[in-house]
């Protein structure tokens, strides 16, 4: 299948907290079926929140304990990946034949991680990235994830890879993904400036790829009923912006402005070997005379338990 239809599902974090996130995702079931669209991205840290303006009462060297609670709500209100969220999402996935990228706030343990699943049709979560780089205070309260996952997945609508947010200015990252493969870039942010956008459709030109950048949209503090320090009290916290690029950087749908809404496309993937014919960064364009890039994608865990066994010499033959 070349000719397809691509989404955007434009939507933010409900106050009320990820019960009501997820009632207002599954009541897009009737305009997902009726789009046709094989693959719909959703936002940054859609199921857990994305807490712009919170400090957690951190100050350079001391934590207040209000702090404490407010990040104990957060974690309460992060999801597991094998809980009832993502299990009533995988159900949408297969009831409208399109797979999902989205962005939640992931329980591990007493840490938590910005990442992105995959939910396959008839197959529930296939895969997750975590975000390898949290921006400035984002560090607080996410861990980092490393290089065993970043997939490249391959699904009805193409190879999909995901960068989250900022990860998308990692130079980096971004020659690892091309190298895999990736043909169509899912881009959950909540990045809303138009800078954000000269960046995706540079990825889309640079890595001649599709690109889905999904931002959330969300209501002024004023609305929300409550404040948040140095912000203009009517001006959105979060104004959208999604959008929906084609592989030489053309804008083929968005960018949606301040408004929950479904975003669509129809693309071709039979359109990539024609983009790169004179473009191809991790192929004949390049030069690994000069330039190599190594990437490690061991799982990097804190603790490794070694048994008597295992220092154990082979046995004799």
């Amino acid at each position: 299948m070349s000719r397809l239809t691509v989404a955007a599902l434009q939507i933010g974090s409900d106050d009320a907290g990820k019960a009501a996130t997820l009632r207002n995702v599954l009541a897009f079931e009737p305009a997902i079926a009726a789009s046709g669209a094989k693959l719909v991205v959703l936002p940054e840290a859609l199921l857990g929140g994305y807490p712009k303006g919170e400090d957690f009462g951190t100050r350079l060297g001391f934590r207040m304990p209000e702090g404490r609670e407010a990040f104990a709500r957060y974690y309460e209100n992060a999801v597991d990946l094998d809980g009832p969220e993502l299990a009533a999402l995988s159900g949408l996935s297969t009831r409208t034949g399109a797979t999902l990228v989205l962005g939640v706030i992931e329980r591990a343990g007493s840490s938590l991680f910005c990442t992105a699943v995959f939910i396959e049709p008839g197959h529930g979560v296939v895969a997750k990235h975590r975000k390898l780089m949290p921006t400035g205070t984002e560090r607080l309260i996410w861990a980092q994830g490393d290089g065993s996952t970043m997939p490249v997945v391959e699904s009805v609508a193409g190879k999909l890879g995901a960068a989250i947010c900022w990860e998308n200015h990692m130079p980096l990252f971004r020659t690892a993904m091309y190298a895999k493969g990736v043909e169509i870039w899912c881009a959950p942010t909540v990045d809303e400036r138009d800078v954000w956008r000269s960046s995706m459709r540079h990825i889309a030109h640079e890595g001649r790829c599709f690109v889905i950048s999904c931002c959330q949209v969300q209501p002024s503090p004023a609305e929300l009923g409550r404040a948040v320090e140095h912000w203009d009290a009517d001006r959105p916290l979060i104004g959208g912006g999604s959008m929906i690029v084609g592989p030489l950087g053309d804008v083929l749908a968005g960018p949606l402005e301040r408004e929950t809404g479904l975003l669509t496309a129809e693309i071709d993937t039979d359109e990539l070997i024609r983009a790169r014919y004179d473009l191809d960064v991790v192929g004949h364009y390049a030069r690994p005379d000069i330039f190599r890039l190594q990437v490690d994608e061991t799982p990097r865990t804190g603790t490794v338990f070694t048994t008597a066994e295992d220092k154990a010499p082979p046995a004799a033959s």
